[in-house]
């Protein structure tokens, strides 16, 4: 965010290519005291307003009139206790939150405010903290925004709340042509239109560009643009013109109309076409001079201008503005969701809710690793959208909103002009140490296309919006789903589907949810990965009911969160703390009583003899937004008397030794921990304590460690032979409580056994590495292993 705000004498700084000289006018101590207060004449004539798009009344970019000039706020440093102060300025009680590199749009003229440093109590702007009027180092890039707190002050009275513009692009639509068009989704191609005072209008297409058209087509959700068949829809124009204002319907026919075709398109759909044509003669024609650069994210911020209210010969020689869009990989007409498709990208996003949304992650030397948010902006956010087969980004997130990575961060200041195929071919720097911290992972909202996928289903009965028995359109009718399968990965499907974020439970009894009058069960054996974006996609028995208990009381149900936990293993530490220990059997009556002994214990000669265990330490992180807590409430804890502590989860991760082809040889005892927090980020209290029948749980920033010498912290490897293995732990194994991610709950390590010690190598959490260098792992373990 341009240069950091605090410099020392003579400091040099490069900014868009201009050498600045910062003086010793600008010191670290200049923070330590208050900012020289404007005059009081000069304070009363300050006024706000909130600018740009998309806004609404109480969100926007902040803009300050000071000196008879308007300007706006730097984000630098920019914080809720600012944005506090200035929704009170602005006739509102409190802020919610605030926005960063021109999230609104870019303002224009002075900046007049940078590195604004409030705590929340000061009566004016002016009180804050800053580096004074007029004194920035920011652009236009990095304008602030507010969101408030739709609650107004009482008798506050101001008229300058709200930039009065009537002259503003708000919503757009694309508009095919013919009802068998409409109903074909997504809809590709169309007439453009803008709303205006309650209804839509058209944008005049003289001198059209395939830049405007790659603008709109990447707020559709759209990666790219193509040329439109002009040709039809002049020749819908000529037809329109010929009936000098007449709409041929149904109801009307003109004896010139000429004989149908069945392969015409023209013919097929010529009604409704001529119907839009014809409204030229009503001044329907909103926007002309369209030019865009083909970079912007929105049509709105394109230069543009707006016919007048008066004007009667609009459009003269032209026509509506037609686009046609290519869509993504995923949502091409007929693109089946069970094919498989070998994935080459190296970017992808983890953690979000939608398709569409979460963290950004490169591949870099066959390793994936976050992007730091620094300079992170809606132009790096659309190169990543456009490359996975989206539109343009709606929100570059900051501050990892969609949960904190693991393993390396591999960008850091990131800026693209937004005609990059890749984000690797965007300007970056290469992180350095203290750079960044996985609290700074950068995140996207993406544009995807309107798929309509939420109208076929539906959840009733529940005590919120978020949650309810699951209802599914089966034609004209609506049907209920058998619960039996039904698990978290079904539940994630239908959430997603509904917009209502991640999965928090799978219900398969909702006796207590009978909400409607539908009875009839229309969908049974329900399999999903997780993954679709449908519950139709996910496999199922079809037309064919196969349920044991169709009564409606085991129909299928859902609870949704908009946050949730992840849990991530920390692989790095399984490689340093392996060992192997011989422990005698009269230290094991304890462990042999919980089942953390392989089988052929039991037939040992107790107390005499040992045991060989494959020690390690195990630390678990839970990376999400949300905590992780135990599906079972403290009534069904179970308490074990040997370790003297109540163990909330039967089962919560397993340990396997497998052969090369993936035969298991040794597993440990199927791990039902006691779960609590044992050390937190900075900044991050502890929640959860085993002690004294405490809540039980892993807070999110936080993480619960097993130490290599803690009971059953071990595989028994008693029975198995020297060789090559791949050492494997999986987390929450039966999904028994939902996460964000499933992908990263595995870990696995090559593991190589003389008889007397192993080595480790490789350790990785399974969604770590690229698909060609999971592969080399798993044809060649222990392949560097050298045994001296």
């Amino acid at each position: 965010m341009g240069c950091k705000s605090v410099m020392k004498t003579g400091f040099l700084c490069r900014q868009w290519g201009v050498l600045v000289v910062l003086l010793s006018l600008w010191l670290p101590q200049s923070f330590s005291q208050q900012t020289t207060s404007p005059p009081p004449q000069q304070k009363n004539k300050l006024k706000f307003r909130l600018a740009g798009y998309p806004r609404k009344h109480n969100e926007g970019r902040i803009e300050v009139f000071y000196n008879e000039e308007w300007g706006t706020i730097c984000d630098d440093d920019f914080s809720t206790e600012n944005a506090h102060v200035l929704c009170r300025h602005l006739g509102f009680i409190s802020a919610t939150g605030w926005t960063h590199s021109s999230k609104y749009g870019k303002g224009a003229g002075k900046i007049w405010l940078d590195n604004v440093q409030c705590s929340g109590s000061e009566k004016s702007i002016a009180d804050c903290r800053s580096r004074g009027w007029g004194n920035s180092d920011c652009t236009h890039d990095e304008d602030a925004g507010v969101i408030c707190k739709d609650e107004r002050l009482p008798g506050f009275m101001e008229s300058n709340v709200i930039e009065q513009v009537e002259e503003r692009v708000e919503e757009i639509r694309l508009r095919p042509l013919g009802a068998s068009a409409k109903k074909r989704l997504p809809i590709t191609e169309g007439i453009v239109e803008v709303k205006y005072k309650g209804s839509w209008a058209q944008i005049c297409d003289d001198g059209w560009t395939p830049k405007n058209s790659r603008v709109i087509c990447g707020m559709f959700g759209f990666p790219q643009e193509r040329k439109a068949n002009k040709n039809f829809y002049k020749q819908i124009k000529k037809r329109a013109a010929k009936t000098k204002g007449k709409i041929i319907g149904s109801g009307d026919r003109e004896k010139s109309k000429p004989k149908s075709n069945p392969k015409s398109k023209l013919n097929k759909d010529s009604g409704s076409g001529t119907r839009l044509f014809t409204e030229k003669q009503q001044n329907k024609y909103r926007l002309h001079s369209v030019a865009c650069t083909g970079n912007e994210v929105h049509l709105s911020v394109c230069p543009l201008q707006f016919y007048k209210a008066n004007a009667t010969r609009a459009c003269e020689g032209g026509m509506p503005a037609v686009i046609s869009c290519v869509p993504g990989p995923q949502f091409s007409l007929g693109n089946s969701q069970k094919k498989k498709t070998k994935s080459t990208f190296r970017v992808r996003l983890k953690g979000g809710a939608k398709i569409g949304e979460g963290r950004v992650e490169v591949l870099k030397d066959n390793e994936w690793g976050t992007v730091c948010d620094d300079r992170w902006n809606l132009q790096a956010a659309s190169v990543v959208c456009r490359e996975l087969g989206y539109g343009t980004a709606k929100d570059a997130l900051t501050g990892a909103r969609m949960g904190q990575g693991m393993g390396p961060i591999h960008m850091n200041e990131v800026q693209c002009s937004g005609q990059e195929k890749s984000i690797w071919n965007c300007q970056y720097k290469n992180i350095t140490t203290n750079d960044c911290r996985h609290v700074e992972d950068a995140s996207v909202k993406c544009n995807i296309p309107y798929m309509g996928y939420e109208t076929l289903v539906r959840i009733v009965g529940g005590r919120t919006t978020h949650e309810g028995r699951v209802e599914i359109k089966k034609g004209s009718k609506w049907g209920i789903v058998c619960s039996e399968g039904w698990t978290t990965k079904e539940a994630m499907v239908v959430c997603r589907q509904l917009g209502l974020g991640y999965s928090l439970h799978a219900i398969t009894e909702t006796w207590y949810w009978d909400g409607s009058n539908v009875t009839e069960m229309v969908m049974s054996g329900v399999k999903c990965t997780g993954n679709e974006m449908s519950l139709s996609h996910c496999q199922h028995h079809g037309s064919s009911i196969n349920c044991k208990n169709t009564d409606t009381r085991f129909a299928a149900g859902i609870i949704c969160s908009e946050t949730i936990s992840d849990l991530v293993l920390n692989a790095p530490l399984v490689q340093q703390t392996v060992y192997i220990e011989d422990r005698p059997l009269h230290m094991l009556y304890c462990a042999a009583e919980e089942n953390c002994l392989s089988s052929s214990a039991a037939k040992a000669n107790w107390p005499y003899g040992h045991r060989r265990l494959l020690r390690f330490s195990s630390q678990i992180h839970n990376i999400g937004r949300a905590d992780f807590r135990p599906k079972a409430g403290r009534h069904s804890w179970v308490w074990h008397e040997c370790h003297r502590h109540y163990h909330s989860m039967d089962i919560f991760t397993h340990y396997d030794i497998l052969t090369v082809n993936g035969t298991k040889v040794a597993e440990g005892h199927k791990a039902s921990f006691c779960l609590e927090d044992t050390e937190c980020q900075e900044g991050v209290s502890k929640r959860y304590e085993c002690a004294n029948f405490g809540e039980q749980g892993i807070t999110a920033g936080c993480w619960d460690l097993y130490r290599h010498d803690f009971d059953c912290q071990w595989i028994d490897i008693t029975d198995i032979k020297p060789g090559n293995y791949i050492f494997q732990v999986v987390l929450n194994p039966n999904f028994e409580v939902a996460e964000s991610d499933f992908t990263n709950n595995a870990m696995k390590c090559n593991c190589k056994y003389d008889g007397d010690r192993i080595w480790f190598h490789n350790c990785h959490i399974c969604d770590a590495f690229s698909e060609e260098a999971e592969k080399q792992f798993e044809q060649y373990p222990g392949q560097n292993n050298q045994i001296s």
